[in-house]
């Protein structure tokens, strides 16, 4: 059985939780969040009115491989949570859950992915070998990023199939 692999992460920061839920649902600020190396672009023309049912195209480079990326958001419940579903890209399946939580006066930003590689068993091998790699260091690197321009830095994180 080929389940997904689940990465979630945790991160608390000082600011209001409407001020949080509308920079993270702002399309545009995910360029800040994602590492140059990644060449990461939207193409879908701004301003993007982002709600359920929302399609968002990207390019970006995956050790030097460009890729196009199509996103819907599935789920849209201001200012609590947010689902983007990859519709078309390199994963067989990317569903990426956004909640945000009011907490200790500021925010509590949790974040669930479960992806899956295609090519089955070879996708797998692949993850372990790179990928979750990656994805774990692109989401450290989000980290960062929010604690830079948000402030905080508390962090609970896990990552398993």
């Amino acid at each position: 059985m080929n389940l997904p692999f689940t990465l979630e992460r945790e991160q608390w920061v000082p600011r209001p939780l409407d001020e949080v839920f509308s920079f993270f649902s702002d399309a545009v600020n995910l360029e800040a969040l994602t590492p140059a190396w990644m060449r990461f672009r939207i193409l879908t023309p701004q301003p993007i009115d982002i709600g359920a049912g929302a399609l968002i195209d990207y390019q970006l480079s995956w050790h030097g491989i460009p890729l196009r990326w199509k996103t819907e958001i599935t789920v849209w419940d201001p200012p609590n949570c947010f689902v983007d579903l990859q519709l078309k890209g390199p994963y067989r399946l990317w569903h990426h859950t956004h909640r945000f939580q009011a907490s200790a006066g500021g925010t509590q930003i949790l974040d669930s992915v479960k992806y899956m590689l295609p090519f089955g068993v070879l996708g797998r091998l692949v993850n372990t070998l790179s990928v979750q790699r990656n994805v774990e260091e692109i989401f450290a690197y989000r980290h960062q990023k929010v604690s830079e321009l948000f402030g905080g830095d508390q962090k609970t994180e896990t990552g398993h199939p």
